[in-house]
């Protein structure tokens, strides 16, 4: 008998036809088809409703970006962590190619997954309403946890799960709303390995990473994927705007906390939300706090905590 990995629910996703190509564009043989209408969902999406443009292939795309929403990525928070809209995502800022090795490859992905494995956790919060679930990795041999601030915000009982399936009680050191960090601690000695954190400036745009964490409660899921846009503004926890890196690694649900590493196992980021388009899942859009950003404020929290 095969084993039953309950929660994943029914496949689900946005529903997409083509929008209609011009008459040159067309394939020999092809029929034009129609777009559907997108409805927008996040509420500062910037979609002139006024407007009724007869060509429907123009107005395909502006409804197609004002529909984004971007969506905390914790599993049973149910949160909203911020919005990203047509006008909020202006080009990202060119990067200077910095001093460091070249492109990852394969084996050093492999590598490097091995390597980080050993500092990630699955994080779960009991009671406090509905609980929650997200991920979260150790950034210290003094037993600190990163995560989301969104993952613990209900209140509860805090359980930390390491690699190996061990259950370590977890107290709740600070949180900051407003850019989505919280910081757990575990007693020291528990087999738990800090991870390394990139150097400030040094992520570049294209580079392979990969998200670790806890997607749908499946511990220790590691995706690939590469760094699709730095300084990408997004409010996150309803506080201002700030800077994310964007990533097309597939996080999910459950993601929330987890770290975005490159090919060397170092964090540059925290996997905090995805932009989703009518409900749906993950389309390739992920967001993550960059992390020199994400490790000043955790300091800051240590040392108020």
């Amino acid at each position: 008998m095969h084993d039953t990995i309950t929660g994943l629910g029914e496949p689900r996703g946005p529903r997409f036809v083509s929008p209609a190509l011009p008459t040159d564009e067309q394939p020999p043989g092809s029929a034009s088809v129609a777009a559907p209408p997108v409805t927008p969902t996040g509420p500062d999406n910037l979609a002139d409703r006024s407007a009724a443009p007869t060509d429907g292939a123009s107005r395909w795309p502006r409804l197609l970006l004002a529909g984004f929403t971007v969506v905390a990525v914790s599993a049973g928070a149910g949160g909203v962590a911020g919005h990203l809209t047509a006008g909020d995502a202006p080009a990202a800022t060119p990067q200077a190619p910095p001093a460091g090795p070249a492109g990852s490859t394969a084996a050093d992905l492999v590598t490097a997954a091995d390597q980080v494995l050993a500092g990630v956790v699955s994080v779960r919060v009991a009671g406090g309403g509905r609980g929650a679930s997200g991920s979260g990795f150790l950034i210290d041999d003094r037993g600190h946890v990163v995560t989301n601030n969104h993952v613990v915000a209900g209140g509860g009982t805090i359980q930390v799960i390491g690699r190996d399936g061990r259950r370590l009680s977890a107290r709740l050191v600070g949180r900051d709303p407003g850019t989505d960090i919280a910081v757990l601690r575990v007693d020291p000695g528990n087999g738990l390995r800090p991870l390394p954190l990139a150097s400030a400036g040094q992520t570049r745009v294209g580079e392979p990473v990969l998200a670790v964490g806890s997607p749908l409660g499946l511990s220790g899921t590691v995706t690939a994927g590469i760094v699709s846009a730095l300084d990408r503004p997004v409010r996150l926890g309803g506080g201002a705007r700030q800077p994310a890196v964007q990533t097309d690694a597939s996080i999910n649900p459950g993601n929330s906390g987890g770290p975005l590493v490159n090919g060397r196992g170092e964090v540059v980021g925290v996997n905090t939300a995805i932009a989703t388009l009518e409900g749906s899942g993950n389309i390739g859009i992920g967001f993550a706090i960059p992390v020199d950003r994400a490790a000043q404020v955790a300091q800051g929290l240590i040392a108020r905590g």
